[in-house]
């Protein structure tokens, strides 16, 4: 990969909210979901969310400022340090896990921990006595894998390849506890593995409790005579009816398309918003008709809307 810099566009001074706000525009005019069968916009797309993983980890990024790893992530030779192999590869999509040892940035695992108990059984309690430590890891999840829950598979820092089941309805910066996946203690009993969820945003679609809230563009020509587009879902691409004279602002509904609750029995709604959005540059032939139906139709937009 590219200067993940160079891929968003901005400096190497950006903030985090610089870096999101790059990221969730380019995303969305390069997103396969918007640009079906176009193979450049997906590569690039790969490319900005690829670039987005390393720069909003704040270790990874540190690590690439500091030359310590390339733009893919990957370890420099040259660079490595004593007890750098806390850095940990995933099984699937090139998600990479960061090992840290401050144990009190997971330690509160919210309602998760009550969702997860009798998956991977009590735990929370700093290692003692016999128990080893606990270890902690970053996870980058997927949007969509973190909002309708899945499989994934983490690699530790020794080597063992561990399958993580996430649950639905995941929320950014909630923790999963691996019981006895930590480190051996004296005694040979294990610690914990505590596995922070970040969840990296869809660049169309946004999370609103239990619905999912997206904006989308539609012509002139489907504003005015209505029509059916294809927009993405969790569940995966549906046909949304435009009706004849749309305005942008129009909300839409698209009912049982939004989160699962966690027993998977109702989800919540997907919600619309149109956005009119006229060719650029203004056709001239466009711009003689309007002139033309204007002269002979005048009205005012904002009366009794705006005083």
């Amino acid at each position: 990969m590219d200067d993940p810099y160079a891929v968003l566009g901005v400096p190497r001074t950006a903030s985090e909210d610089e870096i999101r706000r790059a990221y969730r525009k380019l995303a969305k005019k390069h997103h396969p979901d918007l640009n079906h069968g176009d193979a450049r916009a997906e590569e690039r797309f790969k490319a900005v969310s690829s670039a987005y993983d390393l720069l909003s980890d704040a270790e990874k990024r540190r690590r690439f400022d500091a030359g310590e790893i390339d733009a893919n992530g990957a370890e420099r030779a040259y660079a490595r340090r004593p007890g750098s192999s806390g850095w940990a590869g995933a099984g699937t999509g090139g998600t990479r896990y960061r090992r840290t040892d401050n144990f009190d940035a997971f330690a509160d695992a919210g309602d998760l921990d009550d969702i997860l108990r009798g998956m991977f059984g009590q735990g929370g309690a700093r290692a003692g006595g016999g128990k080893g430590r606990d270890i902690s890891y970053t996870l980058r999840a997927d949007f969509r894998l973190a909002t309708e829950g899945g499989e994934t598979t983490v690699t530790l820092a020794d080597g063992r390849s561990l399958k993580v089941t996430l649950p639905v309805g995941l929320t950014d910066g909630q923790t999963i506890r691996l019981r006895g996946q930590g480190e051996r203690g004296p005694r040979g009993v294990p610690g914990d593995a505590l596995i922070e969820v970040r969840i990296t945003p869809d660049p169309v679609l946004e999370r609103d409790g239990s619905d999912i809230r997206m904006t989308l563009p539609v012509s002139l020509q489907e504003a005015v005579l209505g029509g059916r587009v294809e927009v993405p879902t969790l569940l995966g691409p549906v046909m949304l009816t435009i009706p004849k004279g749309s305005n942008s602002g129009t909300v839409l509904r698209l009912k049982s398309k939004g989160v699962r609750n966690s027993t998977g029995s109702n989800r919540g709604d997907q919600y619309v918003r149109l956005a009119v959005t006229l060719p650029d540059p203004i056709d001239p032939e466009l711009a003689r008709f309007v002139e033309e139906w204007g002269a002979r139709h005048p009205y005012d937009p904002r009366k009794g809307r705006i005083r």
